[in-house]
Formats: structure tokens, sequence, C-alpha cells
């Protein structure tokens, strides 16, 4: 089970916060806002930092890692920090030789492909993300009643990754296994469940308050095809830590067709890309759950006005759901104008001044 901090009155003002009391769906003073990849390329102080040092590297240093964090709440102001990692770190931890390449992404030297290489999947332990543990505990002293959400690939997508050797638009080697060997690819999916949940338990335990799985590529499944092959190794993720008493948010893009499915994976928050209308997406997902998004990203280059329009339009399609954790319906892009988002963070907090 997390160990608690020493502050009880800290760890109070943790669990008022807008964002946790809108992810258990009870009344909050103003809809909370955070924004993925907030901590990232958009703002010049990351780039700064970053300067001459790799993905994966600085994912691995705690202080940076810190920083990171903390860059998008101090100068946004948002309701939560999320973690500045990557979704394939928990692969590298357990010596998956694969290396996140500038204007690529992952790129994995040998891809999983055979019953053979399951044998390279093995358990990750706490001591494999030791820097993980150091930086939340940096980041729980650090962010005092800000909650700090921790992260993970799903293992549909990190499967993805592994057996196409790299990012992919048609995922034509990961569905040739699951439609092909479906023995295999239960497997594999079960292999990485395992990891991820170990993944997420370590940033629970180091203070972590809530815990998003991303799904980025569900998008490209079929409903049925979901179902029977994703949906299972999801609900082994979420049930793993069902008894920690922290918020789980499930998100994916292009899933307005899956939304119904993931909403079943376990999590208490769904999250929803700009592609269906907040009212639509909560009357697919059905009651009990809180709904997360979903902003198009790229509105916030069509200037101050339009970005108030179309946030609006949001924040009215979300009027009478039971709780609406605003973000965008993907991530950050690296153009952004941080301005527009720290403009977009105090528009959302003063509309809905409760």
């Amino acid at each position: 089970m997390p160990t608690e901090t020493t502050d009880p009155v800290k760890n109070d003002a943790v669990r008022d916060s807008a964002f946790l009391r809108a992810c258990r769906r009870e009344p909050v003073p103003h809809t909370p806002v955070w924004f993925m990849r907030q901590a990232g390329r958009s703002l010049p102080e990351y780039r700064k930092v970053r300067e001459g040092i790799g993905m994966l590297d600085s994912c691995m240093r705690p202080e940076l890692v810190a920083e990171i964090t903390l860059q998008p709440v101090r100068r946004h102001r948002v309701d939560a920090a999320i973690y500045f990692s990557d979704i394939v770190v928990p692969l590298k931890a357990i010596g998956i030789d694969l290396d996140i390449k500038p204007g690529i992404g992952p790129v994995v030297e040998q891809p999983i492909r055979t019953r053979a290489d399951l044998a390279r999947l093995r358990d990750l332990t706490p001591e494999d993300v030791s820097y993980v543990t150091e930086a939340m505990g940096i980041l729980t002293r650090e962010l005092g009643p800000t909650p700090l959400i921790g992260f993970a690939g799903a293992p549909f997508t990190l499967a993805s990754y592994l057996i196409e050797g790299g990012p992919s638009r048609t995922y034509e080697n990961a569905k040739a296994m699951m439609y092909g060997d479906p023995e295999l690819w239960a497997d594999l999916l079960d292999r990485l469940a395992d990891i991820t949940a170990a993944f997420l338990k370590v940033q629970i335990e180091a203070g972590a308050s809530a815990v998003q799985l991303f799904d980025s590529w569900a998008g490209a499944l079929a409903p049925a095809d979901y179902r029977r092959s994703v949906l299972p190794a999801s609900v082994k993720v979420f049930d793993a830590v069902a008894g920690y008493d922290v918020p789980r948010i499930h998100f994916g893009v292009g899933t307005g067709e899956l939304l119904k499915p993931m909403s079943e994976a376990g999590a208490d928050v769904v999250g929803v890309d700009w592609r269906v209308p907040m009212d639509e997406a909560a009357r697919r997902v059905g009651p009990g759950k809180a709904l997360q998004g979903n902003l198009d990203p790229t509105v916030l280059f069509a200037g101050p006005e339009a970005v108030e329009t179309k946030a609006q339009e949001v924040l009215d399609a979300a009027a009478g759901l039971e709780g609406h954790v605003f973000n965008l319906g993907h991530g950050v892009m690296p153009s952004t104008d941080p301005d527009a988002l720290t403009r977009l963070v105090e528009y959302v907090h003063t509309r809905t001044a409760r």
C-alpha cells in the first residue's frame, strides 16, 4: 500500500483538491485543468534544462525529472502535475534495447515477434526504477497541495512498439500476431500487463495521487477485436492497483467507438479525444464514471478568441457530467505558445468558478 507523507494537513489538501474531487465525481470549486504533455517541448524552460540530454537519460535523473514536472505547474497553474517520463521507460528498465530517437519516437533494436522473445520481458522490480521513487519523493514535497499523476503505457500500445520495432501507421505486424497467433498475443499482453502494473505500483507507493493508463494507439482496433484481444490485459492492470484508493484514468486516441469497452476496463475516469463531444461520450460510457477532455490541441494555434469559443463548447457539453476534468483531446503540440495554455487554464477556472 502507498506510504503516507508525514504531513496529514498536506495529505488532506491533496485529497480535497479540485482534480481529485472531480475524479471522484464530487462537487468542485471549479473545473480542474491539466494537459497531457504539459511538461515538454512547448516550454522554453524545458528545452533549456534538456539541452544535450537524451530523452531516456532525462527520465532517469530524479532532480531533472522533478524540475520538468514542476515547470508547467509554476507557469500555467494547472490543477495537477503529471510525472515526467515516457511509456517505454519500464521496458528500458528491464533490459529491452531501445531508444527514443528525435523526430521518430521509440525504436526497438530487436522486435518481439516469437515465443522465445517473451523471455526477454522479465518482471519489473522497484529497484529497476529507483530513480522514479526518488523523483516522486522530491515532487510530493515540492508540489504542496497539487496532486501528482503517475502514468504508464497500456499493454496494447507497448506491444505495438515492441512488435513493430517503432511507431507505425498500420500496425501490420502487431495485428498479424493478434489475428494469426492469438495465444502468443495473449501471453505477450499478459506479460506486459504485469510489467505495467508493477510500474504503476512503484509510482503510487512513492506518492502519486492518481494514475493514467495511456492506450495511445488502441483506436486502430475494431471494438470486437479490442474486447477479445486487448481489454483483458487492461482489466488486469487496473485490477492490480484497485486497492490503492487512487483514481485511475484510461485514455486512448481515436477511441470514440471504443469508449464503452474502455470504460469497462476498471478506470474511474475515461479520457475522451476531440472527435466525440463530451455529452455524447458520457452517453457511450454510461453512468458512474468521470470524463476527461477534450479540446482539440490544434485550437491553441487559432488565437485567444477562438480558443475561448471552443473551450466553452467543451464546458457546455460537459455541464451535466458527474465529474469533468478539462484537458486536451491529446497532448500539447511542441510548437504551442505556452501563453495560450496559461490563458486557457485561467479561462476555464474563471468560467466554472462555483
